[in-house]
């Protein structure tokens, strides 16, 4: 079954708990009553795999959608990213969009999903940095990241523990590095030297391998994202070598 079907079904979902908890059982129709109080491991990063592949994808939507507002508008465009980078079957788009809806129309800010998915991959920073690729794949939708879902996207990070500098690494790899450089997209600084470079690259393609991804919590619905993210590395670290001429 896709992570689709489980949350629409509401499958696993019920034992999510908080504000993503009650977004879900909203938007689905069923009663979710357990919170994260009564949950602690799900904020301390124990919960099931079933539970946390939901959590990710209700965060995506409930950030996504809060997202989408921050520029005044939410366009056409920025729904049909989600619908198509996300994997979202034609038979199943209409019960998503109900979930992006009720997370956009919900009185609730996003501090508080972005707390609660914070705490239940705080191991994970890596599926972390993927959600954060998931808001910016909806910000560029319209072909342009307004400032304000810079910041907001920039917040977020912040709230999941990320630096400055992780931020503009992040941002890098999926907005492109500014004024083309590749070693903001690696995360090291021009005068590194060559084993320096090597190591954090290694790093990079290690902790964002699409495999350990998802055996950490992210669906494979979102595979896409990761793919696209380990290629920039991968460019960056080779026109890294190129310009120094190492092979």
């Amino acid at each position: 079954m896709s992570i689709w079907g489980k949350i629409i079904g509401g499958a696993a979902g019920f034992a999510l708990g908080g504000p993503l908890g009650a977004l879900l059982g909203g938007a689905a129709g069923h009663v979710v009553d357990r919170t994260v109080g009564e949950r602690p491991s799900d904020v301390a990063g124990e919960a099931a795999a079933p539970t946390k592949q939901i959590a990710f994808t209700i965060a995506v939507i409930a950030l996504g959608a809060k997202l989408a507002k921050a520029d005044g508008t939410v366009t056409r465009a920025e729904v049909e990213a989600f619908r198509q980078v996300f994997h979202v079957a034609p038979d199943e788009v209409r019960n998503v969009a109900r979930f992006f809806d009720q997370a956009r129309k919900h009185a609730h800010g996003y501090e508080p999903y972005a707390r609660q998915i914070s705490g239940m991959f705080a191991d994970q920073p890596a599926v972390l940095e993927e959600l954060l690729g998931c808001l910016f794949h909806i910000a560029k939708a319209d072909g342009h990241v307004s400032q304000e879902e810079d910041d907001y996207v920039r917040h977020v990070a912040q709230m999941f523990g990320f630096s400055i500098d992780d931020y503009e690494r992040i941002r890098a790899d999926h907005l492109g590095p500014t004024a083309g450089d590749p070693y903001q997209v690696i995360g090291v600084r021009h005068d590194a030297g060559d084993d320096a470079v090597k190591t954090a690259y290694r790093k990079l393609v290690h902790e964002n391998h699409p495999d350990k991804l998802i055996a950490a919590g992210m669906p494979e619905e979102f595979i896409d994202v990761a793919n696209e993210k380990l290629a920039n590395i991968n460019a960056a670290y080779d026109e890294i070598q190129k310009r120094r001429g190492l092979s």
